[in-house]
């Protein structure tokens, strides 16, 4: 029975072009040794298994320039040093001692030093001088995964060469001529599973790759990778959006708890769920479905169920998620929170919806109008012929009269949606314009709307008997307007409301006076609510409330400090001076 040799190591490239995926370092590294440019140092750096130790034995080999009829084994001039356990002072002076003596064959001595940050200053600082002038002999290749942790004395001294992480599909096809030569039954898909898992290193990919032939008996499936490497199959996120897309709230709840209980962590399926918004939101474009990592199979797929989603929604969808994932670690029930996260995503299609069926019934409601206008302009030209000119010009002068009426009051009430209802109880066309404009209406519109209007329709229709009030009628509504503030703790309004008192003009008008302009705009927002409660409680109508700012001269100033206050009290009992002078205090202490 022969030794098993892991993937990794049986299928290690052998030449430069073999390297995966790294084509600009390779070929860059060609044109050197062809052109007999070879730096005296090299830092290679990048994520771990891209090839960086792959591609440093392979230029040590080249560099040495053998002919088919010499010993093609040169590596005994090929050291490689480890800098995790050759970090020292001492390590590095051995190196530079070794570095002195010519190779006995071939043309360079080339020292590969692994894991390269792991040195320490001193021991760089020790490098500093033989990096930089070695011998004609001797080479030196540096390999890192931490380029940050290379001082910088020792980057200028090296050509650096950024390995990127390997892309997705280089790694699937890699794969799949590796299943070609061992004789492997795959599914393409099963493929591009493992090189999404592997995060773009081709060595966890084939760490992977053997772990699942084992596992599976020589026969890679979708449905075994999955189950063997404890995924999110993304069967569970179309599910779940076509649960959205039906607005099925309670189906995506028992998907969630159906994850929760097969063990995943709740922060690995909101990435998920983000990564599949975005895929979604990618494949509405075929300039960009390229994006998406998946194979040709889930592509199409993804583009079918892009087109039931508009780009607003998954954006927004996009960001609830992430919201959620930078809440997820601050929350203590973190179940809750995923469920909110789907909660809102489902609000998005709700009110996308509505919108829809709004803009629809808008849209019905302008063609029927529109047809009913053309009738009456038929029947207008009708009654031309039969009344005349005369009879037309009147019919234009009431059409005019009519526009003018409806314009004038849109400007009295802009705002007051039930006004224009009272105005326009006549004309049952205007009623259902109102009422299609009404639903137009943001909620966070209505609700602050809704007090205020049902309250003035409530006096409005009221019988039209004003009761006269006086000083003391207000003065006792006035204090229990502050005490019904102060119990909903708004305290701020309170303390304006009884700052200054109110007062009556002109029998139904009512000033209230204020200190500053922030303390209108407070009062501002508070006014409707104020105005309802006096007109109810007063049993008058007309009243009306006028907000006026006082003199800076008529202003009384507000005691802060403790001397202030005193000598506010010193007014009204000046004897409390001769006590603090006998007594020797002091206010401020």
């Amino acid at each position: 029975m022969s030794e098993f040799v892991v993937s990794a190591r049986k299928y290690r490239p052998n030449k430069l072009e073999d390297v995966i995926g790294q084509t600009i370092i390779t070929s860059t590294l060609q044109n050197a040794i062809n052109n007999n440019q070879i730096a005296q140092s090299f830092l290679f750096c990048g994520p771990r298994g891209v090839g960086k130790t792959s591609c440093a034995r392979i230029f040590a080999k080249e560099i040495n320039n053998y002919s088919e009829n010499e010993v093609k084994d040169f590596s005994f001039n090929i050291f490689e040093l480890d800098a995790a356990s050759n970090n020292s002072v001492e390590d590095i002076r051995n190196l530079t001692e070794q570095v002195r003596i010519p190779p006995q064959s071939g043309k360079y001595k080339v020292y590969i030093i692994d894991e390269a940050h792991m040195l320490s200053t001193q021991a760089f600082n020790a490098f500093l001088k033989t990096l930089e002038e070695p011998p004609p002999h001797a080479k030196f290749i540096l390999a890192t995964t931490e380029k940050n942790k290379i001082i910088p004395t020792i980057l200028s001294r090296c050509q650096i060469f950024d390995f990127r992480r390997i892309s997705i599909d280089d790694i699937s096809n890699h794969l799949e001529y590796i299943a070609n030569q061992e004789n492997i039954i795959f599914e393409k898909e099963a493929l591009n599973l493992i090189a999404n898992k592997s995060d773009g290193s081709l060595r966890d990919a084939l760490s992977l790759f053997d772990m699942l032939i084992s596992y599976s008996k020589n026969e890679i499936t979708y449905n075994s990778v999955v189950k063997h490497l404890n995924l999110l199959d993304y069967e569970y996120y179309f599910k779940i959006t076509d649960n959205i897309e039906i607005n099925d709230l309670s189906s995506n709840l028992l998907i969630i708890n159906e994850i929760l209980q097969n063990g995943f962590d709740g922060e690995y399926f909101l990435q998920g769920l983000s990564s599949h918004f975005r895929d979604l939101l990618v494949s509405k474009n075929n300039d960009t479905i390229f994006l998406i990592e998946k194979g040709s199979g889930i592509k199409k797929k993804y583009k079918q169920k892009s087109a039931k989603f508009s780009s607003e929604s998954l954006i927004k969808a996009l960001d609830i998620c992430s919201d959620g994932e930078t809440k997820y670690n601050l929350v203590q029930n973190k179940r809750l929170l995923i469920e909110f996260v789907l909660l809102k995503i489902h609000s998005i299609n709700n009110v996308e919806k509505k919108n829809d069926f709004l803009e629809t019934d808008t849209a019905n409601y302008k063609k029927t109008v529109g047809q009913k206008q053309s009738v009456n302009i038929q029947s207008v030209s009708a009654n031309q012929k039969v009344n005349g000119s005369n009879e037309t010009e009147i019919l234009i002068h009431k059409k005019k009269k009519i526009d003018t009426e409806k314009i004038a009051e849109q400007k009295i009430y802009p705002n007051n949606l039930e006004e224009k209802k009272i105005n326009t109880t006549s004309n049952n066309e205007g009623v259902k314009i109102e009422k299609l404009q009404s639903k137009t209406f943001s909620i966070s519109e209505q609700m602050g709307k809704l007090n205020k209007d049902e309250d003035i329709e409530t006096n409005v229709t009221k019988n039209n008997t004003n009761c006269h009030f006086d000083v003391l009628d207000l003065q006792k509504c006035w204090t229990t307007i502050i005490d019904d503030y102060k119990s909903k703790q708004k305290n701020n309004i309170a303390i304006i409301l009884s700052s200054n008192n109110p007062t009556i003009k002109n029998d139904n008008e009512i000033n209230i006076f204020v200190n500053n302009l922030s303390q209108i705009e407070l009062i501002e927002d508070e006014k409707y609510t104020i105005l309802n409660y006096l007109k109810e409680k007063l049993s008058n109508t007309e009243i009306n409330l006028h907000i006026e700012m006082i003199k800076e001269e008529q202003r009384e100033e507000i005691p802060y400090t403790n001397t202030d206050k005193f000598n506010k009290m010193i007014e009204s009992n000046p004897l409390l001076n001769e006590l603090r002078l006998n007594l020797g205090l002091d206010p401020d202490y």
